[in-house]
Formats: structure tokens, C-alpha cells, sequence
């Protein structure tokens, strides 16, 4: 548990004679954020709290962790209504509990192959811990042995889906994304103008997220954990994109990348930066907030050029380094530098307290943006945008693709014999978007987000003549982009893009 969290025995009588729990949690190794899961009959299993606290559970990332305690909550209130404990559970138990949640009449939310195979892996973790500590004689997961992609002969469980495709894959072309913006986070109206009464205290920095997730394809912890000192800064030759980099803590892969967004993106968090940012950092020092921050790092100095080392003291005056492609999250919103008026946070996205607003923290930003469309839309178009924040991740990947081919395609004029060497030489358009998300194999890149253009034939769309304008005349790149993208809205499931009605001609 956080110090800062931690409850004054004497204001709260119950706790009274624990006024060291949090050195004995360090003690014990339980660390701020381990879930402790209680029964319904409010106890504490010893077994299943060492699995979460101290086995290689504990050493998976944050988000991961949350996903697979939820879970597991799921597998063990299951097994409760049979009348058994968690390390109770049979073969035929994991079996009816898989029928139940993947297929089941009776449950009124059942889930697709992704989802459930998500849970799987986390039932196969703990159960092969549970044999291996003794805890059960015969591991419930049935599990079979077949030969993966690379010819070696690997166990995989047998309840695994045959059909893995998530079922909550979509996408938004550019246009319907700025609807999604301007509705649910600007707070305009259905006819494009701002709503009487719209208070949006914290629309810049939202905007200036999901823009830059969108023009990114970041993932929103990727997105949600930058610092200050990540973030390009724009310059007066007028660039298109600016490039940054994530560190490797922070991604899926553990693998640092390169990432690029979009001039007008890049000046948007710079305009944050400079405004509700600013006043929230000012309000929060003028408060003190960030002097009783326990588990504050106050960064004296950066050091190094391509592996920067950031150098720290914390508040009891101990030194320390940390490589800032080594910073994880959690210590991320521990770091400050010393600016004109005290402490202020390097953490970038900051509530109205001026204090670290947590990457889960967007998901509710999404949700709530995406139910003022459906009020505001309502009626006025046939489906309402709606977003999340990996939706932003799958529509940067169609955009690109598109956009690369017809860059390789057409703009360069390049017969089928250039084509081929630009290609042998720069590589695919697949494989710089597979670079671009990060994607440690190209089937992700291929098989999940971009999967409307895996059964079109893109060449043939983009042999179509360019639109044109109502004098005749070509038109412009963008618009021939747009066009290619509302054609793929119309073949294919799961892509949002406007009604033609809404769309305003020159």
C-alpha cells in the first residue's frame, strides 16, 4: 500500500494495533498494487495472496494483472456456487465453466474467442503453480500438445478457441474520428456548433490524448505513461510528423520503438501544455500537494543523449538513477524537476489536482465522449461514432496502410519492376505499419488490425480513376484517401465513417 494511503490507526479504531502495516507488507513482499482477493464470506486465502504477491504473477504488467484478477474472480465466484474453493477445481468444472461463459443461454454476457482465451491463459498460470507448489495433485486445465508456427512441439490447452478473431475489433475513418472529437469532447451540437451550457475544464488535454493516440497508434499505456521530456517539440521548418520515442518499460513488447505524430497533434499537446497543465501545476504547488508526497523523486539532472539516465533524490534525501528506458510506470509518476515556482510533475497527463492522471483513468474519458455522441447523434445519423482508446490503434493502422499504398502506388508513378525494388529496398507497406504499431509478428498486423483490407483486393481500389471535383479537376491526395477509406467503410464490417448526408462539399 502507498504511505500516502495509508489510514491513522487512531482515526480508524479497527486498525488499531497496525500502525506498521505498510513495512510489514514490505516485509511479507506485498507491494502497492498485488491484488488481495477476499471470498464471500470476507476471507483471505493464504495460498491464492502468495500466488498473487510472490510467484511470476506478480512480475507481469500492471494492466495484464488487472485482466487476469478479473478473471479470476469470474472462475472462483463459478466454482463458490458449486460449492468448492478455487484449488477444488476439476476438469469437468474449467469445462462447464468455459460452456458457460463462451456459449451458455443462460448468461446474458458471453464472451468471444479472444476474451476467452485471455482468461485461459490466466487459469493455466495459476493452476500450473498451484501443481508445482503441491496445492493440487491434478491440474484441472486439460492441455494437449501440437507443433507451432516454428516446427516445435508445444502444450496448449484444450479448451483453447478455435476462433480467436476478437469480436471488438472497429475502426474510424479520419472523418468520423473528428465527429467522435467534436461531439463527445468538444461538446458541439449535431448541426456543428458549440452547446450552450458546455463546460469542458479538461477538453484540451483530452483532446490532445486521443489525438495523439489516433495519429500514433499507441497504446494507452504506452500513450497514457509519456513524460514531458518524451514529447517532440515542434519546430519553425514546418514538418509534417515529428518522431519520439517510447521507452521499452512501458511497451507490450518490452521493446523500445520509434513513434510519429502529426504536426497539428504535436501542437495541441504543446497548447496543454502551456494551459490547463500550467494552471493545475501552479494550483497544485500553491497547495503544497506535491510536498507530502512520500514517494516523490526529484530528477537534479538528465544525463546521455541516446540512453538517457535520469539522475534523483528522493524525499529522505537518498540518491539514485534510473535509465529512462528502464522508468516502469508506477515509478514514472514518482518523478518531478525542479521548476520555477517548486516541484513539478514530468508525468504529462494530469488531473484538475495537478496530480499524475492514471493511464485506466482514459478509459472512462472514452466511454463518457462516446455516450454524449450517442444523445447528441441520436437520430440525426443512422449509427453514432463511438471509440476506445485501441480503436484510435486500429484506425492509425488502416489510415497507414492505405496511405502507404498509394504513396508506393501511385504518387511515385512506379512501374511493376520499380515497385518491386522500392519494396526490397524501403520494404513493404505492411511491414512499416507492423514497425509502426510495434507488432512482433506480421499476422498480428495482418489477421487483427487490418483485417478489412485482408479479403479486398486494395490494388484494385486503388486502380480506380482519382475522384474528382465539381469542376472536373483531380482531386487532392487527402480527398483520393478519403474516398479509398469510405469505400472500404462500405465493404467491410466493423469500420465507422459519416453519412454522406453529413459530409459538407465545397
Amino acid at each position: 500500500m502507498p504511505r500516502h494511503l495509508v489510514a491513522v490507526p487512531e482515526q480508524v479504531p479497527v486498525l488499531a494495533g497496525y500502525g506498521d502495516l505498510a513495512e510489514r507488507e514490505e516485509r511479507v513482499g506485498i507491494h502497492a498494487g498485488d491484488p488481495i482477493l477476499l471470498s464471500p464470506d470476507y476471507r483471505i486465502d493464504e495460498w491464492l495472496s502468495l500466488y498473487l504477491c510472490r510467484s511470476s504473477f506478480a512480475r507481469l504488467a500492471p494492466e495484464t494483472k488487472r485482466n487476469y484478477t478479473d478473471d479470476y474472480c469470474l472462475l472462483f465466484d463459478f466454482l463458490w456456487a458449486r460449492g468448492k474453493a478455487w484449488n477444488e477445481a476439476t476438469a469437468d468444472d474449467l469445462w462447464d465453466f468455459e460452456d458457460w461463459r463462451t456459449r451458455s443461454p443462460r448468461n446474458p454476457r458471453k464472451v468471444g474467442g479472444s476474451r476467452w482465451d485471455r482468461g485461459l491463459a490466466a487459469f493455466t498460470r495459476l493452476y500450473a503453480w498451484a501443481v508445482r507448489s503441491e496445492l493440487m495433485a491434478v491440474n484441472p486445465i486439460v492441455m494437449r500438445t501440437i507443433v507451432d508456427r516454428h516446427g516445435q512441439l508445444v502444450e496448449v490447452p484444450e479448451a483453447r478457441s478455435k476462433n480467436t478473431r476478437s469480436s471488438n475489433v472497429h475502426w474510424l475513418t479520419p472523418r468520423a474520428f473528428r465527429l467522435w472529437v467534436e461531439v463527445g469532447l468538444r461538446g458541439y451540437t449535431a448541426e456543428g456548433l458549440p452547446a450552450l451550457g458546455w463546460v469542458g475544464r479538461t477538453e484540451d488535454r483530452n483532446v490532445a490524448f486521443v489525438e495523439l493516440l489516433f495519429s500514433s497508434g499507441m497504446r494507452l499505456t504506452e500513450g497514457g505513461s509519456l513524460l514531458t521530456i518524451e514529447i517532440p517539440r515542434s519546430a519553425l521548418q514546418g514538418r509534417r510528423y515529428y518522431s519520439g520515442r517510447l521507452a521499452k518499460a512501458v511497451t507490450k513488447s518490452k521493446k523500445a520503438r520509434t513513434y510519429y505524430a502529426a504536426a497539428p497533434v504535436v501542437g495541441l499537446v504543446e497548447g496543454y501544455q502551456e494551459s490547463t497543465r500550467a494552471a493545475a501545476v501552479r494550483q497544485a504547488q500553491a497547495k503544497g500537494r506535491y510536498d507530502s508526497l512520500p514517494e516523490r523523486k526529484l530528477v537534479t539532472r538528465i544525463t546521455g543523449l541516446r540512453k538517457q539516465v535520469l539522475h534523483w533524490v528522493n524525499q529522505d534525501g537518498v540518491t539514485g538513477e534510473t535509465a529512462l528506458n528502464d522508468a516502469t510506470v508506477e515509478e514514472r509518476m514518482t518523478l518531478f524537476t525542479e521548476g520555477p515556482a517548486g516541484p513539478e510533475p514530468l508525468w504529462l497527463w494530469l488531473n484538475e489536482s495537478g496530480l499524475p492522471f492514471r493511464p485506466q483513468s482514459w478509459e472512462n474519458v472514452f466511454r463518457t465522449a462516446s455516450k454524449r455522441c450517442q444523445d447528441v447523434l441520436a437520430g440525426v445519423v443512422a449509427e453514432p461514432p463511438f471509440c476506445t482508446p485501441h480503436m484510435c490503434r486500429h484506425s492509425m493502422a488502416l489510415y497507414m496502410l492505405v496511405v502507404l499504398h498509394h504513396v508506393v502506388d501511385l504518387r511515385m508513378g512506379l512501374t511493376p519492376e520499380e515497385r518491386r525494388d522500392f519494396r526490397l529496398l524501403y520494404g513493404d507497406p505492411w511491414r512499416m505499419v507492423q514497425d509502426l504499431l510495434g507488432h512482433s509478428e506480421l499476422e498480428t498486423t495482418r489477421a487483427i488490425y487490418l483485417a478489412p483490407v485482408s479479403d479486398l483486393q486494395l490494388r484494385s481500389l486503388l486502380a480506380d480513376p482519382d475522384p474528382v471535383d465539381e469542376q472536373g479537376d483531380a482531386a487532392v491526395t487527402q480527398h483520393r484517401v478519403t474516398a479509398l477509406l469510405s469505400r472500404l467503410a462500405q465493404e467491410s464490417e466493423g469500420i465507422q465513417d459519416l453519412d454522406e448526408k453529413l459530409v459538407v462539399r465545397p
